[in-house]
């Protein structure tokens, strides 16, 4: 074979353009076959079983094809999201920041914690208007990053969703039975049974478990019946925060904020931006929208447009209700317990307590239907692709709703929420939404520098054009905005169509033409992605490294070693920040897109990590034992079983090469024709000679 046969073997054409076998985010640029080629005897397997664990989902053409039903409506998603952020957290989390943190500062406090929850929300809003599938977290990494990096977020949130629906219902059975005087409480203890382990409740939460199986069951009916009973908690509670705010504008008292009381901010600065740290997991649940979007009707407008508003409403409701509490009574005599109820009672008005009551027991019922809602969809999501049990996938031609998942883990969540103490339950509930909100950011910068999937052609070369235009000559013309025809016969001229036609040929995730003559030696060898994958990783890296020195270095460190560790990494995270933005993004999407893509995102992956970090010791070791338990049933069942992995066995498709890196981009198949020769299937190895 010459060699020029054995270059046409390695490198196929389509439709007279080069078809490179070189995923976009292999930081070496080599083929798969070149990177088995080069690996000694016997790693083989291990590249093909790295390549498993990274693989991406291939979406559907038509992705408004679903077995689910879609009947949500812009309000349906709208009141799902206010329901599950607006709930408990009004009605204890404010007096408790007020009191312990921030004093009156909390209504600063809330503000700064809407404001962080908004960039974490706009990545989930292109996500969900972009990519209409349930799973959330989940799908959008599966999409970007790969396959075992999805499976971790998916598991992990299972996990959160699981233990903050049992801790709600903990919550809810706590706060109806201290109304009747722990009449509840006290029977169980003495009738049924009491214990003393560790991690354990004192007894066994009998009415918890039962209004979590409640739930469950009118979620098993349908997505309809779920949206009409949010829709009746949510209005009521919402109801119940109107007169709160009208009632307590009326009993305010500035006095309360004056120097006589400690003044609007009694912890200083440093007390505001603590408690918007506290403040900022009362915005968790908007992620619900997103989870909703195969379920809602027109999701490219419906998901950014009920994730505006739904923020914009719980923002208002917490600052506005932290500035009536703080008014009400002075800062320091809130009971933090039942802050509103106790501060109505305080001002002589008894029975308001009871309105407040009701509104807390709603609001908890919305954010227990709003985890119970999200669980089974995002089991329901990985079961789809074949990385949990196929039990889970299966839909009622009924109702169109998961019913197995709805109910397997409703009774997981009941069990929960029967024997776990709440404070061991509360401990989990930040972690993984941390992580998953990091990775999600993440996910919009490396799709966002991801080259649109071409229709049966699987191109990674970085001209992405299959027909170049000739090399301009003098007597070349080009038709200006005028209408007239402009000669290039100056040296400047030819200089100018040049560059036109550079900037032509830029495509999504290569360097952008006009930083060519100054990067394009260093990075312009590299493919499509490949510098954007590396740089999110790095600055990912970075972040964790500056968050880490800033929040266990101040009193390890000496300070001029304290002060160059600081400088190193952020001028790190600044500069993979730099060479993200050098490089050309999509911009002709159709639906809503983050803006100032990519310091928005970055945004939040340090304000994310930066929350992670403050975390305990033993939060961090609960939740690796939880990974273990998820890696072994990757590796027992969903790694062999994933639909992305059987769907690269059928030999009807030339299968593209799959990233090996964690960043790798969407995979690309080749379909057989006439234009690409059979023997590309053998390009593997580069000793092929027939």
């Amino acid at each position: 074979m010459t060699d020029l046969e054995r270059t046409r073997l390695a490198s196929p054409t389509v439709n007279g353009s080069s078809v490179s076998a070189v995923a976009p985010s292999s930081p070496a640029g080599l083929s798969d076959s070149g990177a088995m080629a080069t690996c000694p005897r016997g790693c083989t397997p291990v590249v093909r079983f790295c390549q498993k664990l990274n693989r991406l989902k291939t979406l559907d053409e038509d992705m408004m094809t679903t077995s689910l039903k879609r009947c949500l409506s812009t309000l349906d998603l709208t009141l799902l999201g206010v329901g599950s952020m607006v709930g408990s957290g009004l009605y204890v989390l404010t007096g408790t920041v007020a009191k312990d943190v921030a004093g009156p500062g909390v209504v600063i406090s809330f503000l700064l914690a809407g404001i962080a929850s908004l960039l974490a929300a706009f990545c989930y809003a292109e996500f969900g208007a972009r990519i209409p599938r349930t799973g959330s977290a989940y799908m959008f990494t599966y999409v970007s990053m790969g396959e075992i990096w999805a499976f971790l977020i998916g598991w992990d949130v299972i996990l959160e969703n699981m233990l903050g629906a049992a801790a709600v219902a903990r919550a809810w059975s706590g706060y109806l039975d201290s109304i009747f005087n722990h009449t509840i409480q006290n029977f169980t203890e003495t009738h049924i049974i009491q214990w003393n382990t560790p991690f354990l409740a004192h007894y066994p939460d009998i009415l918890a478990a039962g209004i979590v199986i409640s739930v469950t069951l009118f979620i098993s009916f349908g997505v309809q019946v779920s949206s009409y009973l949010n829709h009746i908690f949510s209005v009521i509670s919402l109801c119940v925060i109107l007169f709160i705010l009208v009632f307590g504008f009326i009993l305010a008292d500035p006095v309360n904020w004056s120097q006589k009381e400690g003044g609007f901010a009694p912890f200083g600065i440093s007390g505001i931006l603590s408690g918007s740290a506290t403040c900022f997991f009362a915005f968790v649940g908007f992620d619900v929208i997103a989870s909703s979007s195969e379920e809602t009707k027109n999701p490219q407008k419906a998901v950014p447009i009920a994730t505006a508003i739904a923020l914009g409403l719980a923002a208002s409701a917490y600052i506005l209700v932290s500035t009536v509490l703080t008014l009400m009574v002075p800062w320091h005599t809130l009971d933090p317990n039942s802050a509103l109820a106790d501060a109505f009672f305080r001002r002589g008005y008894s029975w308001a307590g009871v309105v407040v009551a009701i509104g807390s027991i709603c609001g908890m019922n919305t954010v227990l239907l709003g985890n119970l809602f999200s669980l089974p969809r995002i089991v329901y999501a990985m079961a789809e692709d074949g990385l949990l049990f196929s039990l889970f996938a299966r839909i009622n031609p009924v109702t169109k709703v998961p019913v197995n998942a709805i109910l397997t883990f409703g009774v997981l969540v009941a069990l929960c929420s029967l024997i776990f103490d709440l404070a061991a339950l509360v401990q989990f509930l930040s972690i993984g939404t941390l992580l998953a909100y990091t990775f999600v950011a993440a996910s919009i910068i490396v799709l966002r520098h991801q080259p649109e999937k071409a229709k049966g052609a699987a191109s990674t070369s970085p001209n992405p054009n299959p027909d170049p235009e000739p090399a301009p000559t003098e007597s070349q013309t080009i038709m200006e905005d005028s209408g007239e025809l402009k000669q290039y016969e100056s040296f400047s001229d030819k200089l100018q169509l040049v560059d036109m036609q550079t900037r032509e040929r830029r495509g999504v995730g290569q360097l952008r033409a006009c930083f060519e003559p100054y990067l394009g030696r260093l990075l312009g060898g590299f493919g499509a992605g490949e510098v954007v994958a590396f740089c999110v990783t790095a600055m990912i890296a970075s972040a964790v490294s500056f968050c880490a020195v800033l929040e266990f270095g101040t009193n390890q460190l000496p300070v001029w070693s304290f002060a160059l560790l600081l400088l190193i990494f952020s001028l790190a995270y600044v500069l993979s920040l730099a060479l993200i933005w050098v490089h050309e993004q999509r911009s002709d999407s159709k639906t809503f897109q983050v803006p100032l893509v990519p310091l928005t995102p970055a945004a939040s992956i340090l304000l994310n990590i930066f929350l992670l970090m403050k975390l305990s010791k033993l939060t961090w070791i609960r939740f690796v034992v939880w990974l273990t338990i998820g890696l072994l049933v990757y590796f027992g069942y969903g790694v062999w079983h994933s639909k992305e992995g059987l769907r690269g066995q059928q030999p009807t498709d030339v299968a593209a090469q799959d990233g090996v890196g964690p960043n790798s981009s969407l995979v690309e198949t080749v379909q057989s024709n006439g234009q690409v020769d059979s023997s590309y299937q053998n390009h593997v190895s580069p000793d092929t000679e027939e």
